[in-house]
């Protein structure tokens, strides 16, 4: 059970209602998640939507965009985000091989995805400065710098989001991950 509140979708009201509505729109229904940023902060759900709005528009493809996001989770440990973005990664066309290997930053048959993946694990489970070999081989595997700009963009979204899951112990409403 979610331990901060959450309120019914159907008696929202404000901005909350009209970001729920925005989302069951998009997507067939309010994932948990979102319903519980949303019931104790809209603007904090509109910050999320508005970071994943500028991701769709950015300099990466959405399979890149869910290589990131499934690495940032298997590092927090968020069990919802990882099941989320499991889904949402095999609808991008990732195999579940390569979900599981692109979540420990190991080979996932795609040199690409699995240089990012490694920048982004590095990134995520070192401090200080980043080392300029990371990002040479993150260059070397062809992103530019823009597409390294727009990975930190990613960072930051999907690190919110298992923040929050990790404090509210969010009830899966996706299959869970393997």
């Amino acid at each position: 059970m979610s331990r901060l509140y959450t309120q019914d979708i159907a008696s929202a009201g404000g901005q909350a209602a009209q970001l729920f509505g925005v989302i069951k729109a998009a997507v067939g229904k309010v994932p948990n998640a979102y319903a519980g940023v949303g019931s104790n902060s809209p603007v904090a759900l509109e910050a999320v939507l508005n970071l994943d709005s500028a991701l769709r528009k950015s300099s990466l493809k959405g399979r890149q965009v869910e290589a990131i996001k499934l690495a940032v989770s298997e590092v927090a440990g968020c069990d919802y985000c990882l099941a989320a973005h499991t889904l949402m990664a095999k609808a991008a066309g990732l195999s579940a091989d390569a979900v599981r290997s692109l979540r420990r930053a190991e080979a996932s048959g795609d040199a690409q995805l699995d240089a990012l993946t490694t920048f982004v694990h590095t990134l995520v489970t070192t401090q200080g400065t980043v080392p300029a070999t990371t990002v040479d081989a993150v260059r070397a595997a062809g992103f530019s710098d823009a597409q390294i700009v727009d990975t930190l963009l990613a960072v930051a979204a999907i690190t919110f989001t298992n923040l929050f899951n990790r404090v509210n112990d969010t009830v899966l409403d996706f299959p869970a991950a393997d």
